[in-house]
C-alpha cells in the first residue's frame, strides 16, 4: 500500500482522517502536543516548526502522499498570539508544499470557511479571501504561498465540523452536550451561519479531494443553519432539554477574534465530484444510532 503522512493526527479531523484513510493507504501520522496510539497508524511525535525535523521525517518516510491537517485553529487563539500561530498556520504550510514539491507527490492543505467575510455568502472556490481575524488571514496566506511554491496542492476549505470524537480532541458539539446535561443555560448565536458536516464525511471528502483534484475546494455541508438553530436540532435528537438553548447574538458576547455573520459554503463542485454529505439530522442521527458520539 502507499504511504500517506497525515499531519494533525491527534485533532478532531486528522483522528476520523486516520480512521477511514486506512484502508487504502499505510498511515503514518503526526502528532505535537499529545502523545496518542491510534490502532494501525505509525505516529510520530514531531514540532512542524522545527523545519530541519520536519525535512528529517519526510525523508525517513518517503510519503507516497500529503495531507495537512495540523494548525492553530483557535482563533481567540491566533488574535491573541499570532506570531506563534503564524509559525504552525503559514511557515510550516509553506515547507509542507516544498517537500511535497520536491518529492512531486500529491498534496491537500485543510484551510476554511474563516477565510471569507460572511457578507456574500454562499461563497464559491473562485470568490476572493476577504479574512477578519488573524487565523482567517492566516488561512489565506497559507493557501497563496502553498499553491505558489506548488501548484499541484488542493487546498480543500473546511466547515464547522461535528461528530465522534477521541479522548483527546473535542468537536464544538461537545461542550454543547456538557452543558445541557449539566442542566446549564446554553447560549447559542441566531446571526451566525455555516454549513456544517460530520468530521468523518470532511474526511472522505478529504480522500476524494486527494485522488481526483487540484487547486481550491470546498467540503462544506448540504444545509445554512445557525449555531441556534443547530442546538435545537442537536438537543431534539439527543433528548436534551430544549429550553435550556437560549438566542443571542454575536454583538451580545465580546471576544478577542471578529466573528463573521454567514460564511456558507458553495460545495456543488465537490458534490459533482462525489463527495456526499447528508442533511445534518441523518448526520446526528446515524451518530446516535451507532453510540458514536460523546454525551456525558
Amino acid at each position: 500500500m502507499n504511504k500517506l503522512l497525515i499531519t494533525g493526527a491527534s485533532g478532531f479531523l486528522g483522528w476520523h482522517l486516520c480512521q477511514i484513510a486506512q484502508t487504502q493507504w499505510q498511515v503514518y501520522g503526526i502528532t505535537n502536543s499529545k502523545t496518542i496510539n491510534i490502532p494501525n497508524i505509525h505516529l510520530f511525535k514531531t514540532d512542524l516548526t522545527d523545519i530541519q525535523a520536519l525535512k528529517n521525517l519526510f525523508q525517513e518516510i518517503k510519503p507516497d502522499a500529503v495531507i495537512h491537517t495540523a494548525a492553530q485553529s483557535q482563533p481567540n487563539f491566533c488574535q491573541q498570539y499570532p506570531e506563534i500561530s503564524y509559525q504552525i498556520n503559514v511557515i510550516a504550510s509553506l515547507e509542507i508544499a516544498n517537500l511535497c514539491a520536491e518529492l512531486d507527490i500529491p498534496c491537500v492543505f485543510t484551510s476554511t470557511d474563516l477565510v471569507f467575510n460572511g457578507l456574500n455568502a454562499p461563497y464559491k472556490e473562485s470568490d476572493p479571501g476577504s479574512p477578519i481575524s488573524y487565523y482567517g488571514e492566516q488561512k489565506v496566506l497559507a493557501e497563496q504561498g502553498m499553491l505558489e511554491r506548488y501548484p499541484q496542492t488542493t487546498i480543500c476549505r473546511m466547515p464547522l465540523m461535528f461528530g465522534d470524537v477521541p479522548d483527546h480532541a473535542t468537536s464544538f458539539i461537545q461542550p454543547f452536550i456538557q452543558t445541557l446535561k449539566a442542566g446549564k443555560e446554553l447560549n447559542l448565536f441566531v446571526d451566525e451561519f455555516r454549513t456544517p458536516v460530520n468530521g468523518s464525511t470532511a474526511a472522505k471528502g478529504l480522500l476524494l479531494a486527494l485522488e481526483t483534484t487540484q487547486g481550491i475546494l470546498h467540503l462544506g455541508g448540504k444545509e445554512r443553519i445557525s449555531r441556534y438553530e443547530f442546538g435545537l436540532l442537536m438537543a431534539d435528537i439527543l433528548d436534551l432539554p430544549k429550553h435550556l438553548i437560549k438566542p443571542c447574538y454575536q454583538a451580545d458576547i465580546k471576544m478577542l477574534a471578529p466573528r463573521p455573520p454567514d460564511v456558507s459554503l458553495d460545495s456543488s463542485k465537490a458534490f459533482n465530484l462525489g463527495y456526499q454529505p447528508q442533511y445534518i439530522r441523518e448526520e446526528l442521527q446515524q451518530l446516535i444510532l451507532f453510540a458514536h458520539v460523546k454525551i456525558s
